[in-house]
């Protein structure tokens, strides 16, 4: 694998864990992470990391809806199957009641297993959380093409979201 193949499916995995934080799959975001994945609460495992994930978007401050978006990524590769990295992000969540923004820059760790990249380590450095007036939330659909303002179709059109919030199908 060349060196910027290697970057490219590193800078696919930031992307793909933005993906599925919005759309609250946290099956699919377990995947990305390496077997032997640390927890924040201590356990290990791909298992462990997801109900982790589950449980703090379920009961904690996660808010129903996010949207990550991934700006800089710097990465440095250390050998065949281990680099680092940093990833600039801005997120967005809430609900109804509340709307928080998030300037994020994630410090990884990555390891090549299998020839696929996966994340050994994932540290989450706040800039800031900023709580905001708006809440995008409670404003009426925007009906997109026709309106610009206003709620729009995700993350409600999709399934593994629809799931976690338990609306239906």
């Amino acid at each position: 694998m060349t060196p910027a193949d290697a970057c490219e499916q590193i800078r696919q995995l930031a992307a793909r864990y933005a993906l599925a934080m919005d759309m609250r799959d946290f099956a699919a975001l377990a995947t990305l992470f390496t077997e032997d994945c640390a927890t924040l609460g201590g356990a290990t495992g791909r298992a462990a990391l997801e109900a982790e994930f589950t449980t703090a978007f379920r009961t904690g401050t996660g808010g129903r809806v996010g949207f990550t978006l991934v700006g800089g990524h710097v990465i440095d590769l250390v050998d065949a199957d281990h680099a680092r990295g940093s990833v600039h992000c801005l997120a967005e969540l809430g609900d109804d009641e509340r709307w928080v923004r998030q300037a994020i820059v994630y410090q990884d760790e990555y390891e090549r297993h299998a020839g696929r990249w996966l994340f050994a380590r994932r540290d989450h450095q706040l800039f800031y959380g900023l709580e905001l007036d708006e809440r995008p939330l409670a404003q009426p659909p925007a009906d997109w093409p026709r309106g610009i303002v206003g709620r729009g179709t995700l993350p409600y059109a999709w399934p593994t979201w629809r799931a976690f919030v338990g609306e239906p199908g």
